[in-house]
C-alpha cells in the first residue's frame, strides 16, 4: 500500500468545563430528560432511502439528542479504580448533516462528545466547543451551523447542572 501524502494541521480547541452543585445521580437524570435519546427508527428509514420521511421526522426533532453513551466509571474497574464518569454523543442528525454537506471531515466532530464525570473537584461536564473543533474549517455555512450548536449546547448543559 502506498500512502500519497499526510497533511499534519495544529488547531485550537477551547476546552469547556460546566461543574455543578448537584450530586451525579441528579445531574445524569437531569440531562437525560433535558436531551433525549433519538429514536433510532430515523436511521433505518434512510438506509432504505425513505428520504422525505426521514426528512420530515429530522426536521421534527429538538435541536439535541443522545445519540449514545458510554459508562467509562466501569471501565476503570479493571484498575481497581471505583469512578463515575459517562461519555455522550450529542447532537442532531440535520445539524451534521448541514455541516457535513459544506466539508464531510466535519463528520469527525458530529455528533459532539460530552464527559459527565465526577472527581475529586465535584460533578462537572467536559467537552471541546464545537466552534472551535468545526470552525478549522473554515466554511461559513459549517461555522454558522457549529456557533448555533454551541449555543444550544452550552445552554442544555448548564441546564442539567442546575
Amino acid at each position: 500500500m502506498v500512502i500519497k501524502t499526510i497533511d499534519i494541521q495544529t488547531i485550537s480547541i477551547d476546552h469547556i468545563t460546566i461543574r455543578s452543585s448537584k450530586d451525579f445521580g441528579t445531574v445524569k437524570s437531569k440531562l437525560e430528560s433535558t436531551i433525549l435519546r433519538i429514536d433510532d427508527g430515523i436511521f433505518t428509514l434512510l438506509r432504505y432511502r425513505e428520504t422525505s420521511r426521514a426528512l420530515r421526522e429530522l426536521e421534527a426533532l429538538p435541536a439535541l439528542s443522545i445519540f449514545s453513551f458510554r459508562d467509562h466509571g466501569v471501565l476503570l474497574q479493571v484498575a481497581g479504580l471505583e469512578r463515575r464518569a459517562i461519555q455522550y454523543d450529542i447532537g442532531n442528525p440535520l445539524t451534521a448533516s448541514k455541516m457535513t454537506r459544506h466539508r464531510i471531515s466535519a463528520g469527525l466532530y458530529a455528533p459532539v462528545r460530552v464527559l459527565l464525570r465526577e472527581d475529586s473537584d465535584g460533578v462537572a461536564f467536559e467537552y471541546d466547543r464545537p466552534m472551535t473543533t468545526f470552525g478549522q474549517f473554515a466554511d461559513p455555512d459549517l461555522i454558522a451551523t457549529a456557533q448555533q450548536l454551541d449555543v444550544d449546547l452550552q445552554a442544555a448543559l448548564e441546564t442539567a447542572a442546575q
